[in-house]
């Protein structure tokens, strides 16, 4: 992997990491060096990672593309070498955050790779702002709110209960290890396994938005990737996708879960090289 290199945005220190030279400023050039034939800039691709992640889980993907592509990867805030924000985020700052870092190395538009929680800004970035994206390809995205069944009130019913039993004189000191549990027992691992505060406040706001609605506006030509056993974003999600989106196709891998990617890189690969090239 190439060299880890930190910006300021928004007074956050982000890491990144990228194959791709660095921006320079425009200078004057001697005519004859202006004469001269300019070398192709290579397509450039970005990777965003799912939540808890960091540019490591996506390495694989950087190192098959970064022979034929520009790729660029980033901590998003709270993850790897970045800064956490100050307050919870919602997509809409991630969004806003991700811009900031196109436009700060001067990326005007690209291909994005999204992959879980990754899947959910590029996909709203894809939305909003069409003109910065070439390309989409969502790897077992979120975005799509599960439905909120018999199933789900009971279990926030059960949790509200518990966390007043766990608070109890006497109990207190085991909460850290009553909570941990309790979580996994109520299926939300990724929450209890992000320190509290800032970022299981964030968590919450995010699981919390729905962007179905969005997915309409989409204009860029997406291919949408799928563990056939994803567990966290299911494949009715992608099917959801797949009839939303105006121009998508879903491919699901056999055998995968949610990091589906990993799961079946060869068979991944040969799928988005066929997307790229086409």
């Amino acid at each position: 992997m190439d060299a880890l290199k930190t910006i300021e945005l928004q007074h956050l220190k982000i890491a990144y990491c990228s194959n791709a030279a660095a921006p320079q400023p425009s200078v004057e050039q001697p005519q004859q060096a202006q004469a001269s034939k300019p070398t192709p800039a290579k397509e450039a691709v970005v990777l965003l990672h799912g939540w808890g992640c960091s540019i490591q889980t996506v390495l694989p993907i950087y190192e098959y593309l970064a022979p034929n592509y520009a790729v660029y990867a980033l901590d998003f805030p709270g993850c790897g070498g970045s800064d956490q924000p100050s307050v919870p985020w919602s997509v809409a700052e991630y969004v806003q955050l991700t811009l900031d870092w196109l436009n700060a190395l001067q990326i005007p538009r690209a291909t994005f790779i999204g992959h879980s929680h990754g899947g959910r800004v590029s996909l709203t970035l894809a939305a909003q702002h069409p003109e910065r994206v070439k390309r989409l390809i969502l790897v077992d995205s979120a975005g799509i709110r599960a439905p909120r069944n018999f199933r789900y009130y009971r279990r926030v019913y059960f949790y509200k209960v518990a966390k007043r039993v766990i608070a109890l004189p006497g109990i207190r000191r085991y909460q850290p290890a009553l909570r941990k549990r309790l979580m996994k027992l109520l299926g939300s691992e990724d929450y209890g396994n992000v320190s509290p505060g800032v970022m299981q406040g964030t968590f919450i706001k995010l699981v919390n938005e729905d962007l179905r609605p969005v997915l309409k506006s989409i204009k860029a030509p997406a291919l949408l990737i799928w563990g056939e056993n994803d567990q966290d974003t299911p494949v009715s999600d992608g099917k959801i996708m797949e009839q939303e989106i105006p121009d998508a196709g879903l491919v699901v891998l056999k055998g995968a879960g949610h990091f589906s990617y990993l799961d079946c890189f060869p068979q991944f690969c040969a799928v988005i090289s066929s997307f790229l090239s086409s």
